[in-house]
């Protein structure tokens, strides 16, 4: 196979790499590249959750992050209790709530 490609030979040449400065201006783009992607966004969300945890109260129409709707009857510190149909409530806690509902949504379902 040497016959179709000619080895090249290199000269002794002093190989520089990159500057530091250009190190350190990668360096701090990843760490800028990594908060606009990664971190603000999920700090955002995690912000809205916990404003909408806290504003629960009772009449609240809510969607869990199990799937199932109900109307918030009972709140406490840490717990909210659901009633998902005529007689039937459920205890579930504050953070399994995935979203509040407009009012009369559940109704509109069934």
């Amino acid at each position: 196979m040497n016959f179709f490609i000619s080895a090249a030979h290199a000269q002794d040449a002093a190989v520089q790499g990159p500057s530091p400065v250009f190190n350190l201006i990668f360096i701090g783009g990843m760490f800028v590249l990594f908060y606009l992607v990664l971190w603000r966004p999920q700090s955002k969300r995690a912000k809205e959750h916990r404003e909408l945890v806290a504003g629960l109260v009772k009449g609240d129409e809510v969607l869990t992050s199990g799937g199932l709707l109900g109307r918030v009857t009972k709140v406490t510190d840490d717990y909210v209790t659901l009633q998902v149909a005529d007689g039937v409530e459920l205890c579930m806690q504050k953070l399994s709530i995935a979203a509040a509902l407009p009012k009369g949504t559940i109704k509109s379902i069934q």
